[in-house]
């Protein structure tokens, strides 16, 4: 329910109204539960400068009048430094020409902008030769051949392509040599250590059996209305995990590993030890079927537990559009916990650990149920945006059909949404107060998180179809402290991925898989509040390495090698 309508019910009833930037409820007698501490909340705002630093980027997923399916799907994103000057680059995935799936002019490249520092990116797509072909859909970033360098990986519709950084501003195409295969419509992808060998395998995110020359009506003929057909007419697919075999090529262990046994419409990724054995396990979303989640046996192979864990399905037992993930500890009780996104009238899945390999359905307790209920959410993320010591979450939305004003009382261009985290397992709803530029509505995709000019505020780049990508930078002002860690692992991944970090009770972990079909890589983020001092961070690394770094002043961005 939309907030004129939400308080004219209230006036109805004859209910009191209270209003916190969008966060409009009504109440019986007292305060809303929360309402306090959302006024004390240290401020959260974003100034959109994509135009001012040369963002000059729209995804194009060429919109036809057959309503293909991959159409609505597009725009990953991934930011990585891959030039090693300390400042963090950006990367989006594009569309192609259809029929043909072929970028057929430049306006279909995938693009890469270089960080110049100050907020400003220059284009660098043909210099890096990362142009790409085919239909474009997830990318995900990481070392993946431990030689200091961030690789690139791009998912599309049967064309994946694993890039290779060669360290002097170019990237090379080795998929083929590589072993990676093009077989599937493949819409995301991530990097994690399977079996703590050092190495980063790679898990491939697989969506359903699709072609161009089979795409049924689906809407109502008698009006000439088609839309997006619902994904029950497309029969999944299972996902592809590689493993790293440490000489630049990789092995198909999807059989091996027991994950080519469960079949899904899979959309996004995120990782975390859940249970805290020591392995990383996978948290796949399904659009309109159950979630996996893929515990890590240890010894090469994968049990699906989502049912069991409690987080593939939300309380009510159907599923839903789930869309973006991530997989942090929101709560500070030292267990990951996972935030979904989906689609208009479903909610946004939140699934709280409760430890013991067990979760419970969080969305009603924390409030997301009555904040997201209005809105399609499609990327992710976890970040202490105001730096408070607290992981807020942060969604871009968009309905996924752009003729929807036609046939519902929705919108398909929506603005992005802010939920603050209160500090007691519950959100405030902070978008209106983000600022002016925060509440313009685009039919937004695929996002990622990094601090860009090195301010120790966590940044938002963000893409939309066929309209202006967006550049958030945090002017949040307040003057809370912070730190990010730069992990160099030398037993672990050089890029630390599957580190476990501990500042006081706060907990996170080094992941580049974040939000849908998109990747972020710049370190490991903590927001420290008005603590002046660390007195120690606890690392534990993918190894079995326990490292502690003791006295460290704050505001900084510290790099920590693992001990030999």
């Amino acid at each position: 329910m939309d907030i004129t309508r939400r308080a004219a019910l209230g006036r109805l009833l004859g209910l009191p109204v209270i209003s916190f930037g969008t966060d409009l409820l009504f109440q019986r007698r007292g305060e809303i539960p929360g309402a306090r501490k959302a006024a004390s909340l240290d401020p959260i705002r974003f100034s959109n400068v994509a135009k001012s630093a040369g963002l000059n980027f729209m995804v194009e997923n060429s919109p036809t009048p057959q309503k293909h399916l991959i159409e609505t799907m597009a725009g990953g994103v991934a930011v990585f430094d891959y030039n090693g000057d300390g400042l963090t680059d950006v990367f989006f995935t594009n569309g192609a020409s259809l029929p043909s799936l072929r970028k057929e002019s430049p306006k279909y490249w995938n693009r890469l902008f270089r960080n110049e520092g100050g907020m400003r990116l220059t284009d660098v797509t043909e210099e890096a030769g990362v142009a790409g072909e085919g239909y474009s859909m997830g990318a995900a970033a990481a070392d993946y051949d431990n030689d200091g360098h961030v690789d690139l990986f791009v998912a599309g519709v049967n064309r994946n392509i694993l890039y290779h950084n060669l360290g002097n501003g170019r990237f090379e195409d080795i998929t083929e040599k590589a072993g990676i295969k093009s077989d599937k419509w493949a819409v995301a992808a991530g990097w994690f250590d399977y079996n703590n060998d050092g190495l980063l395998d790679l898990l491939v995110v697989n969506y359903a059996q699709w072609s161009m020359n089979s795409e049924r009506f689906c809407g109502d003929p008698s009006r000439k209305l088609r839309v997006y057909c619902h994904p029950m007419y497309y029969e999944g697919l299972t996902n592809t995990l590689y493993r790293n075999r440490g000489d630049g090529t990789f092995e198909d262990v999807s059989e091996k590993s027991g994950l080519s046994k469960y079949q899904g419409r899979g959309m996004s990724l995120a990782f975390a030890d859940y249970d805290d054995d020591g392995f990383i396990d996978a948290y796949v979303t399904n659009d309109n079927q159950p979630n996996f989640l893929f515990h890590n046996r240890g010894d090469g192979t994968f049990e699906e537990v989502g049912i069991a864990a409690g987080v593939a399905l939300l309380n009510s037992g159907s599923p839903v559009s789930s869309m973006g993930t991530d997989f942090r500890d929101y709560d500070n009780d030292g267990l990951p916990d996972i935030f979904v996104t989906d689609l208009n009238n479903e909610t946004f899945p939140l699934f709280h650990n409760l430890g013991g390999g067990m979760f419970e359905d969080a969305t009603f307790p924390s409030r997301l149920s009555v904040l997201s209920a209005s809105r399609g959410g499609w990327s992710a993320g976890m970040f202490d945006l105001n730096n408070d010591g607290w992981k807020d979450l942060i969604s871009t939305n968009s309905h996924a059909d752009d003729n929807v004003e036609e046939f519902a009382a929705e919108h398909y261009r929506q603005p992005n949404s802010i939920f603050a985290n209160l500090g007691d397992g519950t959100f405030w709803d902070v978008t209106t107060a983000a600022g002016p530029d925060f509440q313009v509505p685009r039919p937004h995709r695929g996002c990622a998180f990094a601090d860009f000019n090195n301010d120790g505020k966590i940044d938002v780049v963000v893409s939309s179809l066929q309209d202006t990508a967006e550049l958030w930078q945090n002017v949040s002002p307040n003057s809370n402290n912070w730190i990010i860690l730069k992990l160099i692992g030398t037993k672990s991944n050089r890029d630390g991925i599957g580190a476990r970090i501990r500042i006081g009770k706060q907990y996170n972990h080094m992941t580049t898989a974040v939000g849908y079909a998109s990747s972020s890589h710049f370190g490991v983020h903590f927001g420290l509040g008005r603590s002046s001092r660390i007195d120690e961070i606890e690392i534990r690394w993918p190894s079995g390495i326990v490292q502690v770094v003791r006295n460290v002043s704050p505001n900084q961005r510290l790099e920590v090698r693992e001990p030999k």
